[in-house]
């Protein structure tokens, strides 16, 4: 499994979670669609995003121009949480690429203009976070 397809399973299995309360194994049980053994990068994924889930979001919700969080669609949402936690946890990863994913999941998943948005928070947050690494 390349990353790319590791990113769709953590989104669809994060999306089950956060929409309806799907447990995490019965969710990327549901979305493993080839019956292999989960990749550990999906599950990076997943902890990471789970666990600093507060911060991520208010991280996000700082890059919102006149939105709020909760005015976000629930897919757009959770692109941009995983987008974020591998921007922040992920160092291995240039943040190019994690933008250029997400949009390419918005594709897929959402429309045009939401890769716009999508493309424009993060690469408001990218700003910051590699402003602050100068420091």
């Amino acid at each position: 499994m390349n990353r790319r397809e590791a990113r769709k399973m953590a989104l669809q299995a994060l999306f089950q979670m956060t929409l309806s309360g799907t447990e995490r194994a019965t969710a990327l049980n549901a979305v493993n669609e080839s019956g292999q053994p989960i990749d550990p990068f999906v599950n990076q994924l997943l902890d990471n995003t789970l666990t600093h889930e507060n911060e991520i979001d208010h991280l996000i919700s700082k890059h919102l121009k006149n939105w709020s969080l909760e005015r976000v669609g629930n897919i757009d949402k959770t692109i941009l949480r995983l987008a974020v936690s591998e921007i922040l946890y992920f160092d291995d990863i240039p943040t190019t690429v994690t933008v250029n994913e997400a949009v390419e999941l918005c594709k897929i998943y959402s429309d045009a203009q939401t890769r716009k948005f999508v493309n424009g928070v993060l690469a408001g947050i990218s700003k910051e976070i590699a402003t602050e690494s100068h420091e």
